[in-house]
């Protein structure tokens, strides 16, 4: 498959952003943008038990109490119609002109069949990866579906199918979901995988899984913990926002993940800019075994900035980790953002040379790509 990003003027630039917008139609693209959107805060008032209320629960919603100016829905039309500044590219257009996403065939035999000594992870797309360890499968924010939207005909549409097909997975013990946006949740895939699976999910996304006809979950708060089997499930802070509807702004948790296996600990970002929350969850559970990073829907920065690690910020991220192999994500699957869909894996080459870490300090698999940790 070839995606070419071709080099066009900021004034042609804006004439596609406007008429894009207007194709999609008014209901529609309200609802797709939706998802985009930031809003005010909320709060669920003193605690019962007379503990102190945590400082992301705002007012009437989650808020990130690092970092608040996530951008508003006049910034994103602001963005979409061509109307802010050009930002300068950080790699050259002619290297990042065309796409051509790395499939290979999975081994599904070797997914049936795992190392049961090692941590074995398939990368499916996005931020969908099979994690096996210790006899348990492990899926993470699992998305199958041809588009990351709530309609069928609009929105992101995959670039590259998904590496391992949902009908082809082993079978799935353990599914963590990081917040509810489309490419990070899949209602086609939660009800296809059912109640087989203990789901592991962030504060207030309970309710949204029950209707989904799902009730084996474990629905946690930053700094709580759950376990499954042989393994201990830590919900970390993340930088980010969430909501699936109108009305729904940050009314559900965002959350980044640590399961402790007996092979190491792991660390899944799921979603998430740059913050202090990288040194904090090193603090409290270092040495992590591997990071999982995003990579992708970094530009332009005045927007993506608060809610989007890029790669220099991923790097930065993987160094205050202290993680032994970093795995990236959040690239390539969906087109989400400025930056050309090649862009990611190369930007992310350049700054790991400039950090002086090792080229595969943070690896990139193909989709559908195994690989073994011993």
């Amino acid at each position: 498959m070839t995606i070419p990003s071709p080099e066009v003027s900021p004034e042609a630039k804006s004439a596609e952003r406007i008429t894009a917008v207007r194709k999609t139609g008014r209901a529609a693209t309200v609802i797709f943008l939706a998802g985009l959107a930031a809003c005010a805060t909320f709060h669920y008032g003193p605690r019962p038990d007379g503990r102190p209320v945590p400082a992301h629960h705002g007012r009437r919603a989650f808020v990130n109490p690092q970092r608040t100016e996530l951008r508003g829905f006049g910034a994103f039309l602001r963005w979409r119609l061509g109307l802010a500044p050009e930002e300068p590219r950080p790699i050259p257009a002619a290297e990042s002109a065309v796409y051509e996403p790395e499939v290979v065939s999975p081994d599904l035999a070797l997914l049936r069949r795992p190392d049961p000594a090692g941590i074995q992870v398939t990368w499916i797309g996005q931020s969908t990866f099979l994690v096996q360890v210790e006899g348990l499968n492990i899926l993470t924010d699992p998305v199958f579906s041809e588009r990351a939207s709530p309609v069928g005909f609009a929105g992101p549409r995959r670039l590259a199918p998904a590496g391992v097909a949902l009908a082809d997975l082993p079978r799935v013990d353990v599914v963590l979901i990081s917040h509810d946006h489309y490419d990070h949740l899949d209602k086609a895939a939660v009800r296809t995988l059912g109640n087989a699976p203990r789901y592991f999910i962030p504060l207030g996304l309970g309710r949204w899984l029950a209707a989904a006809g799902v009730h084996r979950f474990s629905e946690l708060d930053w700094g709580q913990t759950s376990s499954v089997g042989s393994l201990t499930v830590h919900a970390v802070p993340a930088q980010h926002f969430s909501g699936r509807t109108l009305g729904g702004f940050n009314r559900t948790l965002w959350t980044g993940w640590v399961v402790e296996t007996g092979r190491g600990r792991l660390y899944f970002a799921g979603d998430t800019g740059y913050g202090g929350h990288f040194r904090e969850i090193a603090a409290r559970f270092s040495p992590l075994r591997v990071a999982f990073l995003p990579i992708g829907a970094y530009r332009p920065r005045w927007f993506m900035g608060p809610m989007h690690l890029d790669p220099p910020e991923a790097v930065r991220a993987f160094r205050e980790l202290g993680a032994e192999v970093g795995l990236a994500m959040h690239w390539g699957t969906f087109r989400q953002a400025e930056e050309p869909p090649a862009e990611p894996p190369l930007y992310l080459k350049k700054a790991l040379r400039e950090s002086g870490l090792d080229r595969d300090a943070i690896r990139v698999l193909k989709f559908g790509q195994t690989i073994s940790l011993e």
